[in-house]
Formats: structure tokens, sequence, C-alpha cells
């Protein structure tokens, strides 16, 4: 049954009105006959239909019997401004940052900038993503470009300043953390976007600013967010120069807090996990990121089951909420249940959960979003269960996981605005931005210096059929 005329392109459409889905993903689990009250970009009053029509009577109700109202995704590890790179990243090998991102960001201007985060911001909404944290961009362009564009999409974003000093002199290292505080300091209330402070890996910055960075952030109650463990590379580095590995390192600089957000942490000991456990710091799994440039999986059900706060992160690869979970059980599958006879890897509600509230959780945001609940941001997605993969519905939660798409959403709230309806972002012109980040991205991508290990599939094709022609 498609969504009713009351889903018309005008944003603040649900203001006011009872929605009555017919199911809703409670942090308990699917429940049916739940009613949702959106007021002021609020979940005003949330439980059984019946309680709510006595509590609020004569409000207009919005039937929705063939959909299940769920929490929007977050994505808790992401660079929007790596937008226009895409594919330039695939096939290629580890530590890519070095030869694809550090020269694409730095050929990006502000324009650039702004148009490369408002596609990804795009791409996040019609992927079911309310809530996206940006680890940040190695552009000298202002973050205000980044900051703007997801404001006009109306995304939620945790964006973050990268504070990198190791290699800078006295007078830019103290530049550089300035500027970092004036970012935290712009923080507005009820805005969606919550300043954070970055390190790319721990080795790029000396031990006392890891330290002084990670404490602003805790000052501040945001998060310090950093990449760690993912490549073998930069351990083996670390390792070579400090005698501890890049996790260890953090702790040692007394940066590993519970304000401090580690991004991937794929090659991972024992001992580390433990410090992360000790510590309340919190991890983004990354799992198709693993797939499509990693050196390893997180140990996210170890991980999970020591108590350590997770959440799931794209890292840019593919902005699909449903397929990110899906690519998070089937990597724990792969590479730890199968071997230990594991059959169920978690279930369906641990991932879901980590691809909500976990995200949340990890991105200091978990009293604002994540959860369909009385009090929190309406950060939501209707979803269409009158499909052929949901009939018959036997378990929900395994159902979205394993079979969800992104086609069955049929609308995505944040704030309590309707941002998308059937895949259609409302407020944005698609055909203009989609021309323009065309033409930027082919500007930008001629200019950067890019160095790719291996050529364009089509090249290699040509490349493989000359050789076995010779």
């Amino acid at each position: 049954m498609p969504l009713p005329t009351t889903f018309a392109p005008r944003p603040d459409a649900l203001d006011g009105m009872l929605l009555a889905p017919g199911w809703t993903l409670l942090p308990d689990g699917p429940a049916a006959n739940i009613g949702l009250v959106v007021s002021n970009g609020r979940f005003a009053d949330v439980g059984p239909i019946d309680g709510i029509a006595t509590r609020h009577p004569g409000i207009a109700t919005i039937a929705l019997p063939d959909h299940i109202a769920m929490p929007g995704f977050v994505d808790a590890h992401h660079h929007l401004t790596q937008s226009f790179g895409k594919a330039l990243a695939f096939g290629e090998p580890s530590e890519i940052f070095r030869r694809v991102w550090i020269p694409l960001e730095g050929a990006l201007d502000d324009e650039a900038l702004h148009v490369a985060a408002k596609l990804a911001a795009v791409e996040c909404l019609r992927g079911g993503f309310t809530s996206v944290a940006d680890a940040g961009t190695r552009s000298d362009g202002a973050l205000d470009a980044i900051a703007s564009a997801v404001r006009e999409v109306g995304l939620r974003c945790v964006l973050g300043r990268i504070c990198n000093d190791d290699g800078l002199s006295d007078e830019r290292a103290c530049a550089t953390f300035a500027a970092g505080e004036r970012h935290l300091a712009n923080a507005l209330t009820g805005d969606l976007v919550v300043p954070s402070l970055a390190i790319s890996i721990p080795e790029m910055a000396h031990d006392a600013t890891l330290a002084r960075v990670a404490a602003l952030c805790a000052e501040a109650g945001t998060v310090f967010q950093t990449h760690v463990n993912e490549h073998l590379a930069a351990v083996e580095r670390s390792l070579v120069a400090r005698g501890l590995r890049p996790l260890e390192h953090l702790a040692h600089a007394g940066a590993l807090t519970p304000a401090t957000l580690c991004a991937h942490v794929t090659l991972v000991t024992p001992s580390e996990l433990k410090l992360l456990r000790d510590s309340g710091a919190g991890v983004s799994y990354n799992p198709v990121a693993s797939a499509w440039k990693g050196n390893a999986v997180a140990p996210a059900l170890l991980m999970h089951t020591l108590g350590i706060p997770l959440g799931l992160g794209t890292d840019g690869t593919r902005s699909d909420g449903f397929r990110l979970s899906d690519a998070a059980e089937t990597a724990q599958r792969l590479t730890t249940a199968l071997h230990a006879g594991d059959s169920s890897a978690g279930g369906g509600r641990t991932w879901l959960q980590m691809a909500s509230a976990g995200g949340a959780l990890v991105l200091g945001l978990g009293n604002e979003t994540g959860a369909i609940a009385a009090g929190f941001a309406a950060d939501f997605l209707l979803v269409d269960l009158a499909v052929p993969e949901f009939t018959p519905s036997w378990d929900l939660e395994w159902e979205l996981v394993r079979i969800g798409n992104r086609s069955q959403i049929d609308a995505v709230v944040v704030q309590g605005s309707i941002r998308v309806v059937h895949g259609a972002p409302l407020g944005v012109d698609l055909d203009t931005l989609l021309a323009d980040a065309d033409r930027i991205a082919r500007r930008a991508v001629a200019s950067a210096p890019i160095d790719r290990i291996h050529p364009r599939s089509t090249a290699a094709r040509r490349t493989a059929a000359a050789k076995r022609s010779s």
C-alpha cells in the first residue's frame, strides 16, 4: 500500500499528527498497534494506539498499516568529502588514503567541498541514514561548506575537524589546535550539526596533542574521532617508531577515553580489547570497508560481548543501511561464527541495534536519536512491508537485516521533517546537484595527483586480452 497523500512534498507534514504504522521497531523489538505523535521535531508520545487516542482526543491520524516505523540508521564513520572518488579506490591495496584520498581532498575548494558533501548527504538519506559522523576532511577549505551542505539536505551530522600536528612547526600546530577549539565553540543547541575533533591516525599527532584533543572533546560533550589499527602497515610503523601498537599508543598518550571513537579496530590483540573495554571508548565497526579495502574484520561479536560500545560505519563505501547491517552480520559469520558453530552470529536484533542506537551511543547522541521513544528526536524511517520479500513474515528483525533493502524505504524523517519520499530528497534540486557533482568531480580528479596501483577495469581487461593474444 503506498504512502497516503498526507506525505506531500512538505517537510513539516507530520507535525502534530498521529502516525499509526502496522509495526514499530521499539528498543525491545517490533510491536504492533503502536502510535507515534510527532511535535516540534520530537516524539511527543509513543505507545499503544488506544492510549494515545485517549490522551490526544481529536488528533488527525495517518494510518500506515503496511509499514514499519523504525529508527533511522546511524553511520558511525564516514568521509563526506570523498564522494567524488568512489570507484577510484576499488581494487586498490590498503592505505589508499595516501594515494587517493589525500590528493583528491587536497584538490577541493569550498565549492567542491560543499557539492561533494551535499552529494554524500543525499546518498545517506536515500539509504536510510538519518545521522552520520564525518571523520574530517584533509582539504584546506572551510568546514562551513560541509556544515551548510548537510543542513540543506536535513542530515544530522557529527562533523569532525582534523587536528593533526605531527611534522608541523610550533606556530602551525598552535593554529591547528586553536581552529579545533573554535570549531567546538560553534556548537548550537538543537542544530543538526554537532562539532567534533579528529586525529587521522595516532601517529599523526604528538602525544600531548592526542591527550589535549581527547580532553577537549570530553569537556565539550562530543567525540574525539580517530582511525585505529586499520591497516597492517600502520600497526607495523607504530611498533617500529614507538614499540606500541596504535591503540596502545592512544592509551599511553591518555587519549583513549569514553569520548574516543575508534574507527575500524580490525587488527586487535586480546590485551588491546581489554584496553578498549576498560576505557569505555566506542568503536565504529566498518564491515564493507574491510571487504573492499581493509586487512581484516573487526571481532565485533566479541567486542559486543565484552560490552565495548559499537556502531556501524560505512567509511564512505556505500550509503545503504540495510546492506550495511547485512554486511555486519555476514562478516562476523564468515570470520568467526562459522568456525565456532555459532549459527545465529548475534541474531538480527544485534545488528539492527548496532546500526541505530549503538551508532547513536558511540557518537555521543545516545540521548538524542537512535530509538523511537518519547522525548527522542523524530529520526525514523517508514519501510514498506507489503512486498514479496516480506510475505509471509516470521521474524521481522532477521528479515530487516537479511532481506530488507533500500527500495522499501518510503520515507525518511529527520528531526520531525520529511526529508526523502520514495527515494526523492525534498527541497533539493537533484538534477542540478548531480550535474554539478559530475562537472566538479571531473575537474578535481583531473587536477589531483592520484596514484592508483591498478588500472581501471576496462583498461585492465584490454591489457589482459593483449597479453593473451601476444
